[in-house]
């Protein structure tokens, strides 16, 4: 089997070193890939956006299957395009894609679900946005640009002039340009947020182990929101009965509409899941692997990747005989630099790498990485994240952390609280 990953970032690392490691793969590339990927794949400079030369490489080597990491040309319809022409791609639809492309979509889509989720309202005009907030209380309130905005388009408000302030920064300076032309408002959920990662073929649904992720920059979840500065898997605040009830309430509803409303939903389908006292409630959709969710995830699975997104791609799923886990946890820590996630320099020189290659249970993947002169340097704002499997959530910490002392460059800082909050929970099956 010939396998294309389109993207370069850590995801993209952990895909081609995970498909890899299966026996029925002959060869992958990666586009346009990093220096990591390099290592174990062979990279080709195609942007992931580039949907026309993504395609005429894929037919041009008879690629059996793609596999499409970001989510941007997934929303412009990279998949639409391969299944024309007949290529078997990991990914959902243009239609599908949705879920990630329009909180306004997903909002409206979950209402008619009957999935749980904070109460909501769509503006685009920004006198009754303004007129709406002014009508709440003054707590926290959640204000959201409809379309993608990299991450930085949702905005936590304390109080009614913050949330006055996002809206104007949205649908009036156009901060977020055309993804800011609606906003969705609504209630500020509170309690533990959990990643709940599951393959879909449009029809089936195979669940992956539930992650945590840690999006604020800096230790104590402080600072300002990031891409995920770290994450481990399984989290045990999603204990088998949570579980059950998000599948039930969450991930069939939501499947079984997307079908009935025309654009069934094949690929990964990725819940950002609110823990409250409520119980379950979704905070987000995505349509591809988190980042950095899938580097302790596929560390931890022992099944073969290929295969299993190969089934999903064909629509053969339901082939799937259940997944096979290293019972052990692991954990990511991301090594960033300097001003991330604002400005920061790009090019410096990454030393001690080498020393970690052959660390058992240990995976450093890279993600804003690049080869300069014969040498790795930085050339994004999350450069590594740094993964160990332990026999206990501990272990692997001080292993993930042991393994990033012997590896540095000029700016580099990294949270060091990754997983602290990974407390066990019990199944209290009286309640």
């Amino acid at each position: 089997m010939k396998i294309l990953v389109v993207g370069s970032g850590g995801r993209e690392h952990a895909l081609v070193w995970k498909l890899s490691q299966s026996p029925a793969v002959s060869k992958i590339w990666c586009a346009p890939g990093n220096a990591g990927t390099a290592l174990e794949a062979e990279n080709v400079n195609i942007a992931a956006d580039d949907i026309s030369r993504l395609l005429h490489f894929a037919k041009e080597q008879q690629v059996d299957l793609t596999v499409i990491g970001p989510e941007a040309p997934l929303v412009a319809g990279i998949a639409d395009e391969f299944r024309r022409d007949g290529l078997n791609v990991f990914g959902p639809s243009a239609a599908a894609a949705r879920l990630e492309g329009s909180k306004v979509f997903t909002k409206k889509l979950m209402k008619k679900a009957n999935v749980p989720t904070a109460d909501f309202q769509v503006f685009s005009r920004l006198s009754e946005a303004i007129e709406f907030i002014d009508q709440n209380n003054e707590g926290p309130l959640v204000v959201k640009a409809d379309g993608l905005a990299s991450g930085k388009g949702v905005f936590v408000c304390r109080n009614r002039s913050e949330a006055r302030a996002a809206c104007k920064s949205i649908l009036q300076d156009r901060s977020f340009g055309d993804a800011g032309r609606q906003v969705v408002i609504e209630e500020c959920l509170e309690g533990q947020e959990a990643s709940i990662l599951a393959i879909v073929d449009g029809d089936t649904i195979v669940p992956l182990d539930a992650a945590q992720d840690h999006k604020r920059a800096f230790d104590g979840d402080r600072g300002p929101n990031t891409g995920g500065m770290g994450a481990y898997c399984p989290a045990p605040i999603v204990t088998e009965r949570v579980m059950d009830e998000i599948i039930k309430r969450i991930l069939i509803p939501t499947v079984h509409t997307m079908k009935v409303e025309g654009c069934p939903f094949s690929g990964i389908l990725y819940a950002g899941i609110m823990l409250t006292n409520s119980g379950p409630r979704v905070l987000e959709y995505n349509v591809r692997f988190g980042d950095p969710e899938a580097q302790p995830v596929l560390m931890r699975l022992k099944s073969d990747l290929a295969q299993v997104l190969s089934l999903a791609a064909t629509g053969r799923l339901a082939e799937l005989e259940g997944l096979d886990w290293d019972p052990r946890p692991s954990v990511c820590v991301v090594m960033a630099s300097e001003g991330y996630p604002g400005n920061y320099e790009k090019g410096r020189i990454i030393s001690g790498l080498n020393a970690s290659e052959n660390l058992p249970d240990v995976k450093v993947f890279h993600a804003g990485t690049t080869e300069k002169n014969g040498e790795v340097v930085n050339a994004g704002g999350r450069v590594l994240g740094v993964t160990a499997l332990g026999d206990t959530v501990a272990a692997a910490k001080a292993t993930a952390y042991a393994t990033i002392s012997q590896i540095s460059w000029e700016g580099s800082w990294y949270r060091k609280d990754i997983s602290d909050k990974c407390v066990p929970v019990s199944d209290d099956s009286d309640d």
